[in-house]
């Protein structure tokens, strides 16, 4: 409120009071409306803006120019969300159809089943035999509905993200690998035993996903995903005291698979941009060292 003062008294004239006026007492005016004063104006570019006028933003509140969308800016559909797990990942889809394919055609079609078994599934003594294809063929036949629900499952949450990371081919290459890997160790831990499945491949992309997680754990994020990953994996880990028929060899064969070349991959991130080729070579050189291991031993 104005304040009131005395001036300086004349000699013998009443003392008589004047007022201060605030010469800075007009506001700005909305720049798409002049008849509109304002106290707000956009944290880009500066402009005053009435309530009409202004647009609340992530970071301070933008005027109807500055929170327009730009050209980099695109509206993304209900229907794309949907679908963004299946876009980008040829390789992860089209693994997962082929599993569920043959799982149904050897259920529905009387006697394929039985021979894709015979001729696909992971048999160490046909291993030992020479017969190592088995151990990247066993990873696209499943026992059961559970087996190839949760395997298939597992394949279609962590493998596109991954694959729209990494690229296709070497999204391809740490998938085989994990898969050769998870069939070495169990041919080599395994005794004379039989198994089928994509357990060791999908663990190996458990393995890539904690060893990304890890890179980041200082981050909220990556701890947060770390802590989801490690509870999911201990869940996996658990499951053969429950059930004695899981494979846990092929289980940990791929995760170490995974977790290796996903290290190896964060390291050439850091030297090289985005070596793709060099990516694909690293999962390959992981995959060629488990099949050597079962040819040489």
């Amino acid at each position: 409120m104005p304040s009131a003062r005395p001036t300086r008294a004349l000699a013998g004239a009443p003392i008589a009071y004047c007022r201060d006026v605030d010469t800075e007492t007009s506001l700005p005016t909305c720049y798409r409306h002049p008849d509109r004063e304002t106290r707000l104006s956009c944290s880009s570019c500066g402009r005053p803006t009435c309530v009409d006028c202004v647009r609340s933003a992530a970071v301070g509140q933008k005027c109807l120019e500055c929170a327009a969308p730009d050209s980099r800016a695109r509206v993304i559909t209900a229907e794309q969300i949907r679908g963004s797990a299946r876009a980008g990942a040829p390789v992860a889809m089209a693994i997962l159809g082929v599993c569920v394919g043959l799982f149904v055609l050897g259920f529905a079609v009387p006697g394929v089943g039985e021979t894709l078994f015979l001729n696909g599934a992971q048999s160490n003594a046909a291993v030992a035999g020479g017969q190592w294809y088995r151990l990247f063929t066993s990873a696209f036949l499943h026992a059961d509905l559970t087996h190839v629900l949760f395997n298939m499952w597992a394949l279609y949450v962590f493998g596109p993200p991954l694959e729209r990371q990494a690229g296709s081919v070497p999204f391809a290459a740490l998938y085989v690998s994990s898969a050769l890997a998870g069939g070495a160790a169990y041919f080599l831990l395994g005794g004379d035993g039989f198994a089928v499945g994509a357990s060791g491949a999908i663990f190996g992309l458990f393995g890539a996903w904690i060893a990304a997680s890890l890179r980041t754990r200082h981050t909220l994020a990556g701890r947060a995903s770390l802590r989801q990953l490690l509870t999911l994996l201990a869940i996996n880990l658990a499951l053969p005291l429950v059930f004695p028929r899981i494979a846990w060899q092929a289980h940990a064969g791929g995760l170490v698979a995974g977790f290796l070349i996903a290290m190896a991959w964060g390291r050439l991130d850091r030297q090289h941009g985005e070596p793709v080729v060099a990516r694909a070579l690293v999962a390959a050189v992981v995959g060629a060292v488990a099949l050597a291991a079962v040819l040489l031993l």
